[in-house]
């Protein structure tokens, strides 16, 4: 008991080093200049919109998570683990703090990234990164210190025996990662509706119909746009990282004891510890690699960002062999082998990922050059990449998990999910830094600041196309593995030995889910469809009925563009939630092998959908942007307009559907294993 109370207090200490060390970035951005009045402005319309949808999202979803606790206290009391309750508003506690805090200072960081960048690109991509770097260490501290506290509370309430570890207390902390789980579906749901409908909005009348730049401030939809970025790439993106990275780790510690059994350990709990210790290790590691991100004047941001994740890699590989083998007793080469799988899968995985959508990469140049024939080539070439794109990451994830499988089981598939969740800290900086860099250049245009300014942020925000591009490849490839761990707990919560696809009553919950992700993206696709409707209809009307808007002597109506998006986001959210919580629930009671083929097919076909989604979207903005260059044309021209149609409808497909269904896939899991317990006769 003593060891187990100094190992959670040794990870509870890493915890508390990625608050500390997010508050020292956090005082950094706030010490750095803001400009003059106009950006200051600019930059407090963007804040005070993405704070007021935060606020109303939060209050949606606080109103579900006390519906939801109530719900499990009661149907976990008889079992004596109506605790579950309580970890499940812990994490989606810690889920939305970590939202609200990096999502807070990113909409301080924008102002100053614009600031610096009118003297200096390399000072605007630190300031940047240091924002997007408060979101990383929140996320990680945030999930490892939940967790850890957690378990600690339990485990002196209810013992340290293998049985009530295995039945009791991992059971109830599984809460934590269904509160987190579900946060993140309706953050990444109602941010992406949200983010898309502005946007789609801002192009299609401001481009497309009156031909005025992108950020433009006549533009009545341009805030809400530069809104869109933070509450989607920031808070949305930093909770399905968050629900990745806790269901992880939790998806490793069900799968311990089991495995520690397997192979006649005599320690079987710190198996159990192992995947926590892990993340713990990681945070530090992520902390050291964001040191190493930083460029010259006249260097490439994108090798910057390179070197923070790749020194990130470097340095875990080199110090997971030694934590592993001083924690557990048996297998530790297996381990570390499995989760060096994980890895390096998850490195290639972004590189592929990267391949596709890059600016610089032929496949997107391709993509624009379709734009010559028109908007209708543009969208067939464009599915067309998508499609080929999942081709190399799915058999990387294939032989990851033969791989991980081969040599520590189950377990070792847990394991590899987390060697590529475990230095998401610096990861999830990298990603952040993104819609921050976006915003700097938003910023720029309306303050009406020199063209070299925006030239500079323009390079910051084409990187961040690319990193938010790999950033979705990485969540996609770690929600695969994220899921099969969850999977295999639900088989041993559930103790179910295997499924037999023979069974029509299985095979039907194969069918029913590899159906579920395509109604989810129906949802989320319309969803953003009716609300870009709503937007459109208003910008024209502004346009048609502010008499000096277009010659630019009068104000847009900022506020009325925000609130449209931000009342279609929260009211169209909850449906696709619902379908994603109530289907393993029903499912579930019908039998539990049948949620289990359900699991299997939602899976499959989830994992799929979302590396096409992901990457022909992404490839579609940065074709456009490439054309926005000076490549065909430039702006304005047909090739560019024919690209902003491509771009309009991958805008959907990456920021709300796509990134969506990893969450989605990892929810209905995670689901499954905290209603196992009730489904054994």
């Amino acid at each position: 008991m003593n060891e187990l109370r100094l190992i959670l207090l040794s990870v509870m200490g890493t915890g508390v080093l990625a608050l500390i060390y997010a508050f020292i970035r956090a005082a950094q951005v706030r010490r750095a200049e803001t400009g003059d009045e106009r950006m200051e402005q600019i930059s407090g319309f963007i804040r005070e919109g993405a704070m007021a949808f935060l606020r109303r999202e939060y209050t949606a979803i606080s109103l579900f998570v006390v519906v939801v606790a109530v719900l499990l206290a009661a149907a976990n009391w008889t079992r004596g683990t109506s605790l579950v309750a309580v970890s499940f508003v812990v994490g989606a506690s810690c889920s939305g703090l970590a939202g609200f805090f990096g999502m807070r200072i990113a909409t301080l960081a924008n102002v100053r990234a614009t600031a610096a960048a009118r003297t200096s690109i390399a000072r605007a991509l630190g300031v940047a990164f240091t924002g997007g770097s408060v979101l990383g260490m929140c996320v990680v501290g945030l999930g490892v210190l939940g967790l850890s506290v957690l378990l600690l509370i339990y485990t002196h309430t209810f013992g340290v025996t293998e049985a009530i570890i295995q039945n009791k207390v991992l059971a109830i902390l599984a809460g934590f990662s269904l509160g987190a789980s579900s946060i993140a579906l309706f953050a990444r749901v109602g941010g992406g509706i949200y983010t898309k409908a502005a946007d789609v909005g801002a192009d299609l009348v401001g481009k497309v119909e009156a031909g005025i730049p992108e950020d433009d401030p006549r533009n009545p939809a341009a805030i809400a746009d530069a809104v869109g970025d933070n509450v989607g790439d920031v808070a949305g993106m930093g909770a399905d990282l968050f629900e990745s990275y806790v269901g992880a780790i939790l998806g490793g510690m069900i799968l311990g004891i089991p495995f520690a059994v397997s192979v006649g350990s005599t320690e079987t709990i710190s198996y159990v510890l192992l995947p926590l210790v892990l993340a713990g290790v990681g945070i530090v590691v992520s902390i050291l690699a964001t040191l190493f991100v930083r460029t010259s004047e006249d260097g490439n941001p994108q090798m910057a960002l390179n070197l923070g994740i790749g020194s990130s890699v470097v340095i875990m590989t080199l110090v997971a062999y030694f934590v592993i083998d001083r924690v557990v007793d048996q297998a530790a080469g297996a381990i570390f082998g499995a989760m060096l799988l994980g890895l390096f899968a998850g490195l290639f995985i972004a590189w592929v990922t990267e391949y596709y959508t890059a600016i610089t990469r032929k496949p997107a140049q391709a993509l624009a050059a379709q734009s010559l024939t028109g908007a209708a080539t543009t969208i067939i070439a464009g599915l067309a990449l998508g499609m080929q794109s999942t081709t190399i990451p799915i058999l990387i994830l294939a032989g990851a998990m033969v791989g991980a499988f081969q040599l520590a089981g189950l377990y070792g598939i847990a394991m590899a999910g987390l060697g590529m969740l475990c230095t998401v800290g610096v990861q999830l900086a990298v990603d952040a830094y993104g819609p921050i860099a976006d915003n700097a250049g938003g910023i720029a245009e309306m303050s009406g600041l020199p063209p070299e300014v925006r030239e500079r942020t323009d390079k910051l925000d084409a990187v961040g196309n690319t990193t938010a591009a790999i950033g979705k490849g990485f969540a996609i490839g770690s929600a695969a593995l994220t899921a099969l761990a969850l999977f295999s707990a639900y088989r041993t919560q559930a103790q179910l030995d295997s499924l037999n696809l023979l069974d029509p009553r299985v095979l039907a919950g194969v069918f029913v889910g590899g159906m579920i992700p395509f109604l989810f993206s129906s949802m989320a696709l319309k969803a953003v469809g009716d609300a870009a409707g709503e937007m459109i209809e208003e910008v024209r009307r502004q346009f048609k009925e502010i008499p000096g808007l277009m010659e630019g002597t009068a104000d847009a109506d900022y506020a009325r563009c925000v609130d449209i998006s931000t009342a279609a986001a929260i009211r169209r959210m909850i449906l696709p939630g619902l379908l994603a919580i109530s289907t393993p629930v029903v499912c579930g009671f019908i039998g539990r092998d049948v949620l289990g083929g359900l699991l299997v097919g939602v899976t499959v076909t989830g994992v799929l959908l979302a590396l096409f989604m992901a990457n022909a979207g992404g490839a579609w903005d940065n074709a456009k942007k490439f054309i926005e260059a000076g490549a065909l044309g430039g702006k304005g021209s047909e090739p560019h307009k024919a690209a902003v149609v491509g771009d309009t409808v991958g805008d959907p497909f990456k920021d709300t559907a796509g990134p969506s269904l990893n969450i989605l896939i990892k929810l209905m899991s995670v689901v499954s294993v905290v209603i196992a317990p009730l489904l054994i006769p």
